[in-house]
């Protein structure tokens, strides 16, 4: 689809959201601090920096201002103020205000572990959204490579409406019917998934879930080639359940999901 001749500027805003959870066994005290160590060292606000501006430049956006945050005893922050065209000097500061509320890339993260439970978790949070032609389904599969994503919430939502020359209005400005038509197939493959979208809201919305777990890249102080085959299966069974319930957002000892559970 060509672009449409718009008279002014495109005022349709586009907003993803994606939830990203990676899952770890750690099973002593030891154990869940080296994995709160390596997350919070892996993903320090400086490398989410890094992130957001390489996003910035892959939708063909215009960096304005850059806010980042290291958080203690763990977690970061960071935020991108964009624009949809180069800056220039003389009217930066009333294009900030413009694009305060429109055009921003963010990303925080939680680490998150209790001494109860063997498996502990890592949550990214980042939100894309942008006014104007950019599109923030360009940088979908690079911000899911981005984490060791085990889970993907993914959410895209369309507001507002544009006028052409004509004064017609448009609602959208591209073809779309799932956030899965802006990912790679050989990374969706890698995941199983749920697809739930309501076209005439123009709300799009995706749950993954990845398929395969090669268990040393989830054991913290440990290896599996020193793990008898017994343990390694109630590894496996508890990291999956640990993803079943953060994927379908409830206790899997709800009666609802017990056939989940089991399959």
């Amino acid at each position: 689809m060509g672009k449409i001749q718009l008279h002014g500027f495109n005022n349709l805003t586009k907003c993803l959201s994606l939830n990203i959870y990676d899952v770890c066994y750690a099973t002593t005290r030891e154990q869940r601090s080296e994995y709160i160590r390596y997350i919070d060292e892996e993903y320090r606000a400086e490398r989410l920096t890094a992130i957001l501006t390489e996003v910035t430049h892959m939708i063909g956006a215009t960096i304005l201002n850059i806010a980042y945050q290291d958080y203690e005893p763990q977690g970061a922050s960071a935020t991108v103020l964009i624009a949809e065209d180069e800056v220039l000097p003389a009217i930066q500061s009333d294009l900030i205000v413009g694009h305060l509320d429109k055009s921003h890339i963010t990303i925080h993260t939680y680490p998150e572990t209790h001494p109860q439970h063997d498996v502990s978790t890592f949550r990214v949070d980042i939100e894309v959204s942008t006014c104007g032609y950019v599109s923030p389904l360009k940088a979908l599969d690079y911000l899911v490579q981005s984490f060791e994503s085990d889970i993907v919430i993914l959410d895209y939502r369309i507001r507002g409406f544009t006028r052409d020359v004509d004064g017609n209005k448009h609602y959208n400005d591209s073809p779309l019917n799932s956030i899965l038509d802006y990912m790679a197939p050989e990374l969706a493959e890698q995941y199983d998934k749920i697809d739930m979208n309501i076209y005439e809201e123009k709300i799009f919305h995706t749950k993954m879930m990845i398929k395969e777990l090669e268990l040393d890249g989830y054991l913290f102080g440990i290896v599996e080639d020193d793990l008898p085959l017994l343990q390694k299966e109630e590894i496996r069974q508890q990291l999956r359940s640990e993803m079943r319930e953060i994927f379908y957002g409830k206790n899997l000892s709800d009666p609802q999901l017990r056939l989940a559970r089991n399959n």
